[in-house]
């Protein structure tokens, strides 16, 4: 296992060390929605705590990453051993990595895989540019997709029989708070419905 100390804006991904990019206003919208939704959810209901981007997580195979978002559950919350210093060591019960140009394939590729490997029950990977989601789901050990959402714009949405309207996912169910369900567009856009 390699020691440093705690990043500022990097990450360690199987032992090699990778900058981690500056985010632009996209995702920085879709980062603050995440908050605002699931977050404020978890706190006024004591579920757990969340952690925007810049918050260290120790994993236990030594892997340091930088979520753009986590969710630990109250049951978990005493993996925060330096709130102060925003270190986490252990496995959230949620991630949610948000596409940045450098960090896409990472996301979709060692990043899905080590968070599968640590046991993390819920990672979604979000393109803020097509404004989409998809949900995957860790089930003995492996994940699987659970679903895959789109943001329909009203017009979209009026272009598309009844039937086809029906089928239309427009809110995200978060597994690890069971019920709990965000409208995709929250996530995406600029005002909440």
């Amino acid at each position: 296992m390699l020691a440093y100390d705690i990043c500022d804006d990097y990450e360690i991904i199987e032992g090699e060390k990778f900058m981690a990019p500056s985010p632009d206003w996209g995702h920085v919208n879709v980062t603050a929605n995440l908050i605002a939704t699931i977050g404020v959810y978890a706190k006024t209901n004591k579920l757990g705590t969340i952690a925007p981007d810049n918050f260290d997580v120790h994993f236990p195979d030594g892997n340091l990453f930088q979520p753009d978002f986590i969710f630990v559950s109250a049951a978990n919350d005493k993996l925060f051993l330096d709130k102060k210093n925003m270190t986490l060591h252990g496995v959230p019960d949620m991630v949610a990595e948000i596409f940045s140009r450098s960090t896409m394939k990472r996301d979709m590729g060692i990043k899905k895989d080590i968070y599968e490997r640590n046991g993390v029950k819920e990672y979604w990977i979000i393109d803020p540019w097509r404004e989409n989601i998809d949900v995957y789901l860790l089930r003995d050990g492996k994940y699987f997709l659970d679903g895959h959402y789109e943001n329909w714009s009203e017009d979209q949405l009026l272009r598309l029989t009844e039937e086809e309207r029906a089928e239309i996912k427009l809110e995200i169910p978060v597994a690890v708070l069971d019920g709990f369900k965000v409208k995709i567009r929250n996530i995406f856009g600029w005002y909440f419905e």
